[in-house]
Parts: C-alpha cells; sequence; structure tokens
C-alpha cells in the first residue's frame, strides 16, 4: 500500500516529536531537522548531554596539586581551574624520566561498566586527550613554540604518545556506548592563531585526522573546544572530520563571519560569548545574541547546540545573565518547532 504525503509528513511529524535527547543531538549533528533545539545547560535548566571521563583522568586540569604527568598546579583567582606553575619535563635530555601515565590500567576504565544503562537516552560524550594544550603543560608554552624549531623530533615522539592515548580511549568508548568523543585545545589568541597555520597543518593537522577518523569508525560523532580566533584552521577541522566545533567566544570572529563561511557545515557547541556579551550582564543583549546565533549559526536542519559556560563565576556571568541565555534559547526552539 502507498501511503499519502499526508499521512508520510504526519508520521515524520510525530516520530520526530518523540525524539530522545540521544535522537535530538545526532539529528542536529547530522542535520536531519531535530524536533527542537538541543542543548547543555546547568542543572537548574537541564541538559541533553551526560560528561564523562576515564578515572582517573589522564587529561585532568587541576585546580591545585601535582597531576599523574608530574605537572604543579596553583589557583591564585576565582578560576575553577589552576595554572601549571612546574613543568615536569624542563629538558629533553630527561624525556625518558618524564612519567607518562598507563592508559591501559583497568581501573582507569571500571565508571563505565553499565553506564548507557543507567543514563539511559541521554547523549553521552566523553573526555578525549588534548594533544596541544597537554604537551605545553609538560613542557611551557614557549618552550613548546622553540620545539616546534629546535626539537621538532622529540615534540613529535611525544605527540604520537598523545595520539596513541586518544586512539586506546576510543576504542574503550566505543565498548561502553558513548555518542561522542571530546577534545580540549584552544589554538586561537584573540585575533589570530597561536601558531604559524602552515605549521599546524603539518604537525597536527594529520594527528587530528588519525584521532577523528577514528573515533568516526567507532561510532563516535568528533567534539573539539577550541576558544579564540581560530577561522583559519576551522575549514581544516572540517575536511578532516570535525563534527562539531566548541567556541565559547564568537565576538571576536564576527558569528556573520562564522556563519556564512562554516554554517551548515559544522555544529557550533556554543553559550552567548562569555567574554563580550553574558559579562555585560544586559538582559537584552543577551536574549538578542542568542537570536543572532540561532539565525546565523544555526540551520532550520541543525547545526547549532547551545549550552552554558563551565565556569560562570570565573567569568563574570551573573545567574540573571545565565537564565537569560538559557531562556531566550528555550523560547526560540518554542517558536521554531513548537517545542
Amino acid at each position: 500500500m502507498r501511503l499519502s504525503k499526508e499521512v508520510i509528513n504526519y508520521i515524520e511529524r510525530n516520530d520526530c516529536e518523540m525524539q530522545s535527547s540521544r535522537e535530538v543531538v545526532k539529528s542536529t549533528i547530522e542535520f536531519k531537522t531535530p524536533s527542537r533545539l538541543a542543548y547543555d545547560f546547568n542543572v537548574k535548566h537541564g541538559s541533553d548531554f551526560f560528561w564523562t571521563f576515564m578515572n582517573p583522568y589522564v587529561d585532568a586540569r587541576l585546580f591545585k596539586g601535582t597531576d599523574e604527568w608530574g605537572a604543579v598546579w596553583d589557583n591564585v583567582g576565582v578560576c575553577s581551574l589552576g595554572e601549571v606553575k612546574t613543568y615536569p619535563l624542563k629538558d629533553w635530555a630527561d624525556f625518558d624520566k618524564l612519567n607518562i601515565p598507563d592508559i591501559t590500567k583497568p581501573e582507569r576504565w571500571t565508571c563505565f561498566e553499565g553506564l548507557r544503562e543507567k543514563v539511559g537516552e541521554k547523549f553521552i560524550l566523553g573526555g578525549g586527550i588534548s594533544i596541544y594544550e597537554r604537551i605545553h603543560f609538560i613542557r611551557g608554552l614557549e618552550d613548546t613554540w622553540v620545539d616546534i624549531y629546535e626539537s621538532r623530533d622529540e615534540l613529535c615522539k611525544l605527540l604520537d604518545i598523545l595520539v596513541d592515548m586518544n586512539l586506546y580511549t576510543v576504542k574503550k568508548y566505543q565498548e561502553a556506548d558513548l555518542d561522542g568523543y571530546f577534545i580540549w585545545d584552544d589554538w586561537g589568541l584573540q585575533d589570530s592563531l597561536m601558531i604559524s597555520p602552515d605549521i599546524w597543518r603539518e604537525i597536527w593537522k594529520p594527528r587530528y585526522k588519525k584521532i577523528f577518523a577514528a573515533a568516526h569508525e567507532a561510532g563516535l560523532y568528533t567534539f573539539m573546544h577550541s576558544c579564540g580566533y581560530i577561522v583559519d584552521i576551522l575549514d581544516d577541522l572540517i575536511e578532516i572530520g570535525l563534527d562539531v566545533i566548541n567556541m565559547d567566544q564568537q565576538k571576536n570572529m564576527g558569528i556573520e563571519l562564522l556563519g556564512s563561511r562554516f554554517g551548515g557545515r559544522i555544529t557550533f557547541f556554543s553559550p552567548v560569548d562569555i567574554q563580550a556579551v553574558l559579562p555585560t550582564g544586559d538582559l537584552d543583549e543577551i536574549k538578542e545574541y542568542a537570536l543572532d546565533m540561532v539565525e546565523l549559526l544555526g540551520r532550520p536542519e541543525g547545526g547549532l547546540i547551545p549550552k552554558c559556560y563551565s565556569d560562570p563565576v570565573g567569568a563574570g556571568h551573573s545567574p540573571e545573565a545565565t537564565d537569560a541565555m538559557c531562556g531566550e534559547f528555550f523560547k526560540i526552539s518554542k517558536e521554531k518547532y513548537g517545542m
């Protein structure tokens, strides 16, 4: 029996209305017209996501203390993260003495036993291991930049250790039925990349490509956080398989530029700009910017997942500003999708 177009539309519409959190996120990433805006807000406003990490987490960023690599962290402000004050590898001559955590320890992975059953139909997003930030947590930022030119073999040896750690993690996340793989690597300054885009393409691009390919083969969507000005490498990241970009600042690049060049090609996973808009506390400006994000960065078929910033106090965001942002995205979702 051949169904009429009206009946097919009715079935599709009602199937869409019954989408779970997991399905809404997947539909957004795949540009398959989700039933509503997917979102990752705070405890007060809720989330379609469940975040998880191996325990202990090899790429942990501490408030204070010494991590598994031997980096000593300290905190001098209100930020929830510390800064590395003592780097564990001051000289490449001591590379063999560097404490490289054993990613294969079974105890790291016991927290994933039965996780899918506990979480249900949330989209489970697992933390990966940075391959730029972790390098400069070990060596220091300035020495990392010098290593690009003076100690590239040693730099690449450490990079490949981090890549192998990611590949192992991808495999374990696949076994645990996770949905997404998330890497943190801030590459941007306010108006440029930290290093030459050509050097980035030469050293880091093929390594990200390897990680993204493994994640896709394992059925995981690829997520990456990178703040600052990253316009120069966003085409490259899309080319090598990045599905979702988490950028907490957009205004320094311009959401019009981001939307026109990259909208419809990658999903933006972002709050209202955390540096130039949310800290102002101007609720009307925050709501207007949220609408601009939906109209410029997203598409009717998907491509935008609004979220809360993880450290609102450290960034100077008032609870009222966060509430205004979340409320506006809910309002827009209802107007656009009826849900």
